[in-house]
């Protein structure tokens, strides 16, 4: 394609929908065709989307950023989050964003969680599922100076939070009513970037790790870097993805 594919997501209708560049797109995987559904930032020639997921009612949130100078270093406050909703009109909550990253909701749909990287934190707003709107944003959690920056997330059926920490070489487990850390897990590899369940029954996780902006001597110590990664026997299941449902 002739941009980034920054996330994927099924649609009810058959395929998926894609972020593209500052596109939302539709995919047809079998016919390899991608069709533009809407794009944003189109002020912001540099920008990209970078993470997205679809909440529980069907509509597809993802966030952009401004074009990285090298991994993690960029001009700031470029992004915005977005939401595409089933009628494929968009909404933008706000601004200011500098790396938008994950995002996930809570078991009792009434909580958004949200990671702008650069903030160092996991932030949490109240969340309307009858419109999609947010508001009441708060921090839950603080990073520790060792887990560096925060990345991709996503929550299990216990209502707990796993965050990848991008330069940090861990997956974090937290708990968003008390903003305490419950469990590390440690990878071989630096620059792990974002967490998934999968599996038949979702209790498989995969983290996906990156090797942007590391030398030979970085690299050859972490031949892994890059790679994705299946933690099995965590004891907690993931919640299915939901489809879009434009």
């Amino acid at each position: 394609l002739d941009a980034p594919v920054s996330s994927v997501a099924l649609r009810k209708s058959g395929g998926y929908v894609i972020t593209l560049g500052t596109r939302f797109a539709a995919l047809k995987w079998k016919e390899q065709l991608v069709t533009t559904i809407t794009q944003v930032d189109q002020d912001k020639s540099n920008n990209r989307f970078n993470d997205g997921k679809v909440d529980p009612a069907g509509r597809y949130f993802a966030g952009t950023m401004g074009e990285e100078i090298r991994p993690a270093v960029l001009e700031r406050h470029q992004g915005s989050l977005y939401t595409l909703y089933s009628d494929l009109s968009v909404v933008k909550h706000f601004d200011q964003v500098d790396i938008s990253n994950g995002l996930d909701w809570s078991l009792d749909h009434k909580t958004f969680f949200y990671i702008d990287s650069l903030s160092y934190s996991v932030d949490a707003f109240d969340y309307d599922i009858q419109t999609g709107k947010i508001g009441n944003r708060r921090s839950i959690y603080k990073m520790e100076k060792e887990e560096k920056i925060p990345d991709g997330m996503c929550i299990d059926t216990e209502g707990k939070l796993w965050v990848a920490c991008y330069d940090g070489g861990r997956v974090i487990r937290l708990d968003p009513e008390t903003g305490k850390r419950l469990q590390t897990v440690k990878l071989p590899v630096d620059k792990t970037t974002s967490c998934c369940f999968g599996g038949k029954d979702y209790s498989e996780m995969y983290v996906t790790s990156a090797s942007d902006g590391m030398d030979k001597e970085w690299l050859s110590r972490q031949p892994q870097a890059g790679g994705v990664f299946k933690i099995t026997g965590l004891g907690v299941k993931g919640v299915p993805p939901y489809p879009f449902a434009g």
